[in-house]
């Protein structure tokens, strides 16, 4: 499942086709939306935000397109007038003079006003995202030690979108590498060096990841380009200590570590 990175880039890549023009055809496939298909036609997309893995489409009107791709919606940029060959469903289409977006497959869409956002359940629930730039470690510490959050494992804490949203498995598993922390730990058994090092790993390895397009390089050293330490390289050999990466199932979903270092 794509993870905060990848919403983003796609985000990014919606915003490079389509904001700031003017729309000239608006659909929806879903029958509350396509009230506001006439409504939306000459106004523009101001911003794509995302919110973990949301994507809120704002429109130079006031509203709001909320859209959760959840485990099968993808969306597509093409020219303008372009109808891709697909065993997939059009959910949205929203095009310009020159290139048209696509949401195919996804099942939660909503358009929301100002007060729908703020009361909008999903986004109610979420923590900040860890892509926003203005969040900081000291931010992440915070909620590190907080009474909701100090003492969940993390195992599961690291895939709660009330945490951080936008942080996924392969995220979880290269913060505690980089963390050099087990699991099964919790704030509350940590060190101020152990926090200060976790705090820093949940925005450096997601920002890495988002910045270099997850590309790997074996040549580089870490933190140059992101690559995976750990993810999916069970019974290689870690290149901190040199022990062998494990695998196993924690919170229902594939965990590596390196047992050398991870304490």
């Amino acid at each position: 499942m794509p993870e905060g990175p990848e919403i983003r880039r796609a985000a990014d890549n919606l915003e490079a086709a389509i904001q700031g023009k003017p729309l000239t055809s608006v659909w929806f496939a879903f029958p509350a939306l396509q009230p506001y298909q006439a409504g939306l036609i000459g106004q523009h997309v101001v911003r794509v935000q995302t919110c973990g893995k949301a994507l809120l489409t704002h429109f130079s009107g006031g509203l709001v397109l909320y859209s959760h791709n959840q485990l099968y919606g993808v969306w597509r940029v093409v020219k303008a007038g372009e109808e891709p060959q697909t065993t997939r469903s059009l959910r949205v289409r929203l095009e310009t003079a020159d290139a048209a977006v696509l949401l195919y497959s996804a099942s939660d869409i909503e358009m929301l006003d100002a007060d729908g956002v703020a009361a909008h359940a999903f986004l109610q629930r979420v923590g900040p995202d860890v892509l926003d730039i203005s969040l900081t470690a000291d931010d992440v510490k915070a909620r590190l030690l907080s009474p909701r959050f100090c003492r969940r494992q993390f195992s599961g804490l690291l895939l709660d979108q009330a945490f951080l949203a936008g942080l996924g498995n392969y995220l979880r598993v290269e913060i505690l590498w980089l963390a050099e922390l087990a699991p099964r730990h919790k704030a509350v058994e940590l060190t101020e060096p152990q926090l200060d090092a976790l705090a820093a790993a949940c925005l450096s390895i997601p920002r890495l990841s988002y910045q270099t397009r997850g590309q790997a390089d074996e040549n580089k050293h870490h933190g140059a380009l992101f690559r995976f330490e750990v993810f999916h390289r069970a019974g290689k050999k870690c290149r901190r200590c040199g022990a062998t990466i494990e695998k196993t199932t924690l919170s229902s979903r594939p965990f590596y570590w390196c047992p050398g270092c991870q304490k």
